[in-house]
């Protein structure tokens, strides 16, 4: 190939296929890059979005692959920032000839100014980032025995060693831990706990005794259902 316009008809399809494809939000641009520079674009599609049109030149990137500084010019998802403020993503791909020589390039830039304020709205709207600070974390069980389990893994991450290695002031951290979390309102947690901690029913009463007896009165928690 010697010019872009042995291929002219192909250049056409492609650029019929990406304006059809991404819609008016999307410029697509073909430039010859043997003519002056200042009248490179031959076609161009969605012209708005930059402002340009056919006779109109390239942009420095083009400058730069053609003094040679830049060997492969090809860029594809790169963003930029315009002069009126909109925000593109967008790709280059250079045109060769037979001999290696640029001859052209096609290029897309999607204006995605819209979608960014968009996402900028839902980010403060939802509030959601993924943190471990004040996340709360919320299971939706089967049944209230896959919850005990999941409270006794939790505790058991939190001292980071089985229940039933834990010495006595791991075992109270534990139980507080439980405690808070509401595991004595399943019934009969209190046995399957005492089972975990090998400990008898009147020492577990004890240490729910120790453990509430250094809370404020308004954290303290009904036992009545151990």
């Amino acid at each position: 190939m010697k010019n872009i316009y042995e291929q002219w008809d192909l250049w056409q399809e492609f650029m019929d296929m990406l304006e059809k494809q991404f819609g008016n939000s999307c410029e697509v641009v073909l430039h010859d890059l043997t003519k002056d520079y200042n009248h490179t674009i031959v076609d161009i599609r969605n012209g708005h979005i930059t402002g340009r049109k056919i006779g109109g030149c390239g942009s420095n990137l083009g400058l730069e692959v053609l003094s040679g500084n830049v060997k492969n010019g090809n860029r594809f998802n790169y963003i930029i920032h315009t002069r009126d403020g909109k925000i593109l993503r967008s790709s280059s791909m250079y045109i060769k000839d037979d001999e290696g020589q640029t001859i052209g390039s096609l290029c897309i830039n999607l204006d995605i100014t819209k979608s960014v304020k968009f996402e900028e709205f839902l980010k403060d709207y939802n509030q959601y980032e993924i943190t471990n600070q004040g996340q709360q974390e919320e299971i939706f069980a089967d049944n209230v025995e896959q919850l005990l389990e999941y409270l006794i893994a939790e505790g058991e991450k939190m001292a980071g060693k089985a229940a039933a290695s834990m010495n006595r002031e791991e075992k109270l951290k534990f139980i507080d831990f439980l405690d808070r979390k509401g595991a004595f309102l399943i019934s009969k947690s209190g046995q399957k706990i005492c089972g975990l901690l090998q400990i008898s029913k009147f020492t577990l009463y004890n240490y729910l005794d120790i453990i509430r007896g250094d809370r404020k009165p308004e954290e303290e928690k009904n036992p009545d259902k151990i």
